[in-house]
């Protein structure tokens, strides 16, 4: 299914298509078959009636625009779809009908097909992270010793590296992944509770049902029925949005080193990609504006999915009515970011030569911590800081370096000597532990000591 106009700058095609009617409609489907499969095998319904349900039970079958119209008269896609397919298993065996849905609730078939769609979900997001996750690697380990201008407040702060950065990058992003992984794994279960969670209509054979249900779809099999109690979903969504946040972190920096008086790094230009309907020169950080545009959207969905888990008793009014659009938005946002990081980061132009300009337009003002820590030994803290201050002030406004201004302060000089002052503006030796935390950051956790 193509991605719809409105739509193009929230999903991607194969999200688009996992979220798409037709697709929701076969999983809701397919919970039917299953069911029927697994009565069947304990005799509830007869295998006759399990083989017409099954036969009937495409997509294809039914009209998804009808079924739509009808959802909203009835309040969930449930009814409608239980309808139509009654009514197609009808056709061919009109005793088989009457065991369609046996035992189960509107609630049941919409859960566990969107938990099938979630399901499928999961590894798109997951090949595209293993991209992202490459390419940071493969960046951090190329430019471990690209000095580059730290910035704090948006401000100049001591030299970094870049390997630094995309490490820290890979690191908020991995354990943000890993979280999700988990929300997944607890969040893939089966919903089957009937009425109003007991299963009554299946007398003592309920958990055998169910079991045998969960098998057929691949998914898990909870403790009981979780109608009302959307935790699972909770922490997947909440792990969502903490996953965009970190991937917009990333796409910030990004489009802040792209801006044109910086121009530190620079998302890969392709055709067509980046450019602007007027402006012939310019190339926009389009994975990054992707990025952040679901960054900004997400946070949002996450409240409005909490907010809708204070569900009344057995069945909710309104709480779960509201997932289904919030859940698909903020998944398919989410894939979105990580594939546009994922694309940015493989294709990033890092210039070290700008890189090093940014630090040396400073004119050694950044080292003034180094300076005032060298003095501080001698001279003490206030001292030492009063002096650095002053040599601060005169180097901007005489518009030279650093230590040219110290080397003429008789009060510094009675501590520095010319090998500390040529060495005082040298990044690379003010880097503290650098590479050390980027190896720790690239390192998985049972590595750690």
């Amino acid at each position: 299914m193509p991605v719809r106009l409105i739509d193009s700058l929230a999903t991607t095609e194969p999200l688009a298509e996992i979220f798409s009617d037709d697709s929701f409609l076969q999983a809701m489907l397919d919970f039917e078959v299953a069911l029927a499969r697994a009565e069947a095998r304990a005799g509830i319904v007869p295998k006759t009636a399990e083989e017409a349900i099954r036969r009937a039970a495409r997509a294809e079958y039914f009209d998804a625009s009808r079924i739509v119209h009808e959802a909203f008269r009835a309040g969930t896609p449930g009814i409608p779809v239980v309808k139509a397919l009654t009514a197609r298993v009808a056709r061919s065996n009109p005793r088989a009908a009457r065991f369609v849905h046996w035992g189960a609730t509107s609630q049941d078939v919409a859960d566990t097909a969107f938990i099938l769609l979630l399901k499928r979900a999961q590894p798109i997001l997951t090949a595209d992270w293993l991209r992202l996750k490459r390419a940071l690697r493969h960046i951090s380990n190329t430019h471990k010793n690209t000095v580059a201008l730290g910035r704090t407040l948006m401000q100049a702060a001591l030299p970094i590296t870049f390997g630094l950065k995309a490490a820290g990058w890979l690191g908020a992003l991995g354990r943000s992944q890993a979280r999700m992984e988990t929300a997944f794994s607890q969040a893939l279960v089966l919903q089957f509770g009937g009425a109003t969670g007991t299963l009554a209509a299946l007398g003592d054979q309920g958990l055998r049902v169910g079991r045998d249900m969960a098998r057929e779809l691949g998914l898990g099999y909870p403790d009981a029925p979780w109608h009302t109690h959307r935790d699972r979903l909770g922490a997947l969504v909440a792990a969502a949005g903490v996953l965009t946040a970190s991937l917009g972190k990333m796409a910030r920096d990004i489009s802040l080193l792209m801006q044109n008086e910086v121009a530190e790094v620079a998302e890969r230009a392709e055709e067509e990609r980046g450019g602007s309907s007027t402006m012939p020169q310019k190339q926009n950080p389009i994975a990054s504006a992707l990025t952040l545009a679901a960054a900004n959207r997400v946070p949002g969905l996450v409240a409005a999915f909490l907010f809708g888990m204070v569900q009344e008793h057995e069945r909710g009014v309104g709480g779960w009515q509201a997932e289904g659009a919030t859940v698909s938005s903020i998944i398919q946002s989410t894939g979105l970011a990580i594939q546009s990081m994922a694309e940015a980061a493989e294709g990033l132009r890092v210039d070290a030569r700008q890189m090093r300009k940014a630090i040396d337009r400073t004119r050694g003002g950044i080292f003034a911590e180094k300076a005032s820590l060298l003095l501080s030994s001698k001279l003490g803290r206030e001292r030492a800081q009063r002096i650095v201050k002053e040599a601060v002030r005169q180097a901007k406004t005489k518009q030279c370096r650093l230590r040219e201004v110290l080397a003429a302060m008789p009060e510094a000089m009675k501590v520095l000597d010319k090998q500390i002052l040529r060495d005082l503006e040298a990044p690379t030796k003010y880097l503290g532990v650098a590479d050390e935390l980027r190896k720790r950051l690239l390192s998985p956790p049972e590595e750690k000591t």
